[in-house]
């Protein structure tokens, strides 16, 4: 196998029919076996193309840095021989604390060739990263250096306080990516925060990213590893961004399955050259492998927007602009993203490039998504993914018929179930067409498990001897292979793409001293999929207003985006035989409520 021939050339996918056909005539034997051979192969067969720009802020987003895709490879192996002049060998964990930059692609992939890498959520407070940390390993952190406007570098700092298996963290430096003369203003800002930092603990290496960077060789990896498809690429915290941590082990194959599954969907749109934008968070398997891995095996230009991403100031403002300028193809976000660029005027703006966006991470209304494409004229692929299956399962083929509502199709050896499990982890029966059951994968995408063997429980269903990953979705599959959810066995709430795990959010409110029982749950929002709303019982005889219990748990909650939109007090919380709280019937009474019915007062 040449690195050039690596890279598939498949004809695209539009029905069942032709997943059948690509699936009929095996699996492809010349896929590289790493993410790191993934990238010789690109940089072999696209050289010079850009690979992946960067622009700090919105204002100068005509001039942003770019990396070929030769480039792009040099740096990740320069990176990937830094981690290990630091000690870094195949298991050891590279944890990533950082917004989207260049850099953070580079920490990714280079990571994932000499050891392990872990991204991890930079909104998250220092205790929450600290518990990662720890339940990680985590041998070395990259984050932000000081500097104006961010709060990564104190934050790590604090975190690793507690976290003693960290031995350095690598500092990546914002300034060198300021334009003008405002560099000179950030460095002196810099300086300013450097003395007033805290201190660091006294056995913990502190060194500069892009200084050591440059010390390095770009032309093969110094620790001469041969990566096996086997081994373990990274890890990604799962079960929520929020709550204890669950983090889920998946392989170099795995993620190469995946960016090539993924890619045969939309080929047609994203051809070398064609330009993909990046604002979801790179700590979010989206992020990292539809606008990342896939692209880069296809020989796409990515273009990030800011380090916040979406959320970055004037970014939705002018993203139309911004498509327009670049000639944009494709993008991918979530439902308060298309809801949020409705809002802004495509009138004089050229979109004749943009050909989809593709959506996930939440449910997208039927008349939001026909909305969006009749005022656009872009094409919105929804689609289903989820950690444990590296990232995309199903999502709809950019050249096949559109079913507003489903999720697509299951991808190219993606194999979908829709079963009733049984209490033995087995399966009781198989679901008919358009029986609605649970969600079972299996596949070469479909991760190895938690770092936390406790977290594979119930996880696994045993089919005919084959292995089953039980999603805890449920859903239904019609006659024509189209995958269409029905809800979640499980509990998670998504907020704007934000998976929030509600027993975080109990918690917070058991604290309180008045609180009997609390129970979280989605209630559906049009603009951000659901937001999280809590139910509290409070103990007998004990007084306290649902302004007060909010303020408590809000204190006690680390993420933005887990704190609830609303507290009810209910007289007595609807619970099951065995006294569980009974979900379903809160979610009922918690529509009454919004539907203006009679339902328990606060």
């Amino acid at each position: 196998m040449t690195l050039a021939s690596a890279v598939p050339t498949s004809a695209p996918v539009a029905s069942r029919g032709d997943i059948r056909a690509l699936e009929a005539a095996g699996w492809p034997s010349d896929l590289p076996t790493s993410t790191y051979a993934l990238l010789q192969a690109s940089a072999a067969r696209f050289g010079d193309q850009p690979a992946v720009s960067f622009f700090l802020e919105t204002k100068s987003h005509r001039r942003p840095e770019t990396l070929s895709y030769r480039d792009l490879l040099a740096d990740v192996t320069r990176t990937a021989n830094f981690f290990g002049s630091l000690g870094v060998e195949p298991n050891d964990v590279v944890a990533l604390v950082l917004p989207n930059l260049i850099e953070t692609h580079l920490c990714l992939w280079g990571g994932e060739a000499a050891g392990v890498v872990f991204p991890i959520n930079p909104l998250m407070e220092a205790e929450a990263i600290s518990a990662l940390l720890r339940e990680s390993g985590a041998k070395v952190v990259v984050t932000l250096a000081p500097f104006p406007g961010a709060d990564l570098y104190d934050k790590v700092v604090a975190a690793t306080a507690s976290a003693q298996v960290v031995e350095t963290i690598a500092l990546v430096d914002l300034a060198p990516h300021v334009r003008g003369p405002k560099r000179w203003a950030a460095r002196l800002a810099q300086a300013r925060m450097r003395r007033r930092a805290a201190p660091v603990r006294k056995d913990l290496k502190v060194v500069d990213f892009g200084r050591e960077l440059k010390r390095m060789k770009g032309t093969q990896l110094d620790s001469g590893r041969v990566i096996a498809a086997e081994e373990t690429a990274s890890i990604f915290g799962t079960g929520g961004t929020t709550g204890s941590p669950k983090v889920a082990r998946r392989t170099h194959a795995n993620e190469v399955a995946n960016a090539w599954m993924s890619s045969r969907m939309i080929v047609s749109g994203l051809t070398p050259g064609s330009t993909f934008f990046a604002g979801l968070p790179l700590f979010h398997v989206n992020g990292a492998m539809v606008t990342g891995l896939s692209a880069f095996l296809l020989g796409t230009h990515v273009l990030i927007g800011t380090p916040q991403g979406f959320r970055g100031t004037g970014v939705i403002d002018r993203f139309w602009e911004i498509a327009t300028h670049h000639g944009v193809t494709a993008f991918s976000g979530v439902p308060t993203l298309f809801s949020a660029l409705l809002q802004r005027p495509v009138q004089g703006h050229d979109l004749s490039r943009l050909a989809f966006g593709i959506c996930g991470a939440a449910p997208m209304s039927p008349e939001l998504l026909d909305q969006f494409q009749r005022t656009t004229g872009v094409k919105v692929l929804e689609g289903y993914g989820l950690t444990e299956a590296t990232c995309v399962a199903a999502v709809h083929a950019l050249d096949g018929v559109q079913k507003i509502g489903s999720v697509g199709l299951p991808l190219p050896f993606q194999a979908v179930l829709i079963a009733h499990p049984d209490e033995r982890g087995g399966v009781e029966r198989l679901a008919g067409i358009d029986e609605v059951g649970a969600v079972l994968l299996a596949g070469p995408n479909v991760f190895q498990g938690y770092t936390d063997a406790r977290h594979d429980r119930a996880l696994w269903v045993e089919i005919a001897g084959e292995r089953w990953l039980n999603t805890g979705d449920l859903g239904l599959v019609d006659a024509d292979g189209f995958l269409w959810l029905k809800g979640r066995a499980k509990d998670l709430i998504i907020r704007g793409g934000h998976n929030i795990d509600p027993a975080m959010i109990e918690d917070a409110f058991f604290s309180h001293p008045a609180v009997e029982l609390a129970a979280a749950i989605g209630r559906p929002d049009p603009h951000a999929g659901e937001v999280p709303v809590v139910y509290v019982q409070l103990k007998p005889g004990v007084a306290a207003g649902p302004d007060a219990l909010a303020a408590h748990a809000e204190a006690r909650i680390h993420e933005r985006a887990a704190r609830p939109k609303a507290v009810h007090l209910i007289e007595v919380m609807p619970l099951t035989a065995v006294g569980k709280v009974h979900k379903p019937t809160l979610r009922q009474i918690d529509a009454e409520r919004l539907n203006g019915a009679d339902a328990p007062a606060d």
